[in-house]
């Protein structure tokens, strides 16, 4: 069974380069979760990355704000390059990454505070210092939430529904006015109409932003996404279960012309 693609009258646009990943490796220790991946994230799309469970999506999507920092046993080796700057070199303040990158994680996560203060909270910490309320309905009216909370913003954020909070998380994200937005499953917690109004959502976001979205649901990733790249898992010699690219390219191709029959075993079905 093919998984439906909206058709695009032409060929993407070739817009600047946001992400230039080339030969990039992570390890946890002695395991070696992603090999050799090449990939390029362009302003302005929404690239998803998809592939069965144990692949290193969310490995790779970790690596473009340097969460994996966070990790003590993650190492990182290869080339990530951010608007052409060294992602990885050691002048670049990952604090400072994570400002221009923001990250919506699988499962909404508000902090336990009010609404208003959930989207405040980025900005004071970077010392915004211009119309906070006016920063607020901003970034509410931009997750679509403004609507839905204007008239209840000193309410606690756990008060939300599960779409509610996970349009939270985004209005808290992009509140620091962030270059990218990575999503991470963002609606693999939340029913299906939860689902499309994230999903019209990112729509709406790609005119401001560049989305990084992984997901396990191909028929989200043929709607939303321009660009796809589809990861699987190799068996090294070690018997480790190794992440690796397989194949990258627009959306349209991927689904309907791939050029790797495991792409194509994938997405038909007949694999993963």
């Amino acid at each position: 069974m093919g998984v439906a693609v909206e058709s695009r009258d032409q060929a993407l646009v070739e817009s600047p380069i946001v992400f230039d990943v080339a030969g990039l490796n992570v390890h946890y220790g002695d395991f070696h979760a992603v090999k050799d991946v090449g990939i390029q994230i362009r302003r302005n799309e929404i690239t998803a990355l998809i592939g069965p469970s144990g692949c290193g999506k969310s490995t790779v999507l970790r690596c473009f704000n340097r969460m994996n920092d966070l990790i003590e046993t993650a190492r990182v080796s290869g080339s990530i390059r951010y608007h052409d700057v060294d992602l990885y070199g050691s002048d670049v303040d990952p604090v400072q990454v994570r400002r221009h990158i923001g990250m919506v994680f699988q499962k909404p996560n508000p902090f336990p505070k009010s609404i208003y203060d959930n989207v405040a909270f980025g900005p004071k910490i970077a010392g915004f210092d211009g119309d906070l309320d006016e920063l607020v309905e901003q970034a509410l009216t931009q997750a679509a939430l403004w609507d839905e909370v204007k008239d209840k913003l000193n309410d606690s954020a756990y008060a939300l529904s599960g779409g509610q909070q996970q349009r939270l998380c985004i209005a808290r994200a992009i509140a620091t006015s962030p270059d990218v937005v990575l999503m991470d499953e963002p609606a693999s917690a939340l029913d299906p109409i939860a689902t499309l109004r994230i999903e019209d959502l990112m729509q709406g976001l790609k005119e401001n932003y560049s989305i990084v979205i992984v997901t396990h649901n191909m028929q989200q990733a043929a709607r939303v996404s321009d660009r796809t790249a589809f990861f699987t898992v190799d068996m090294e010699e070690t018997g480790q279960r190794t992440g690796v690219l397989v194949e990258f390219d627009e959306t349209s191709t991927i689904f309907t012309n791939p050029g790797e029959k495991r792409t194509e075993d994938y997405i038909t079905g007949r694999f993963g």
